[in-house]
């Protein structure tokens, strides 16, 4: 299944946010797993969209490609604020998409050993609890 852009009407002033948009969509499927992200986008209702398509231009687009860091860096970057702020559920997405980044699954647990020290260890316990869960299903071990 192929998803198109959610926003299908781009004037020539609009272009460069379509690019982005279109850069941000590939970075998204390459990271998080084409299907992952069809489903994300196919199932979003109208009220939904705007966030969907801010998130896929603006994180996807303007700041994962850029060149200053590798796409692995920001990977565990990502997992370190994610288990600051508690966000368990995308943890769990991010935790696949360093994966596929390239993060081995040691510099995973250092990751979350590091936020236990400076975030708290009861965010860090429940960021265990995701990745390790993500990590089993991985393996198939689920």
């Amino acid at each position: 299944m192929t998803v198109e852009p959610l926003t299908t009407d781009v004037s020539p002033r609009d272009a460069t946010h379509h690019d982005t948009y279109e850069a941000g969509l590939a970075i998204r499927k390459a990271v998080l797993g084409a299907d992952h992200v069809e489903r994300s986008l196919a199932g979003v209702s109208d009220f939904a969209r705007p966030m969907q398509e801010l998130v896929t231009e603006y994180c996807w687009g303007a700041v994962w490609s850029r060149p200053g860091l590798e796409r692995r860096t920001r990977s565990l970057v990502n997992l370190a604020m994610l288990t600051a702020l508690g966000r368990n559920h995308e943890l769990g997405v991010h935790v696949k998409g360093a994966l596929t980044n390239g993060v081995t699954v040691e510099e995973i647990q250092e990751v979350l050993l590091q936020t236990a020290v400076y975030v708290g260890v009861p965010a860090a316990l429940e960021s265990f609890r995701v990745a390790e869960q993500v990590l089993n299903e991985v393996k198939g071990d689920d």
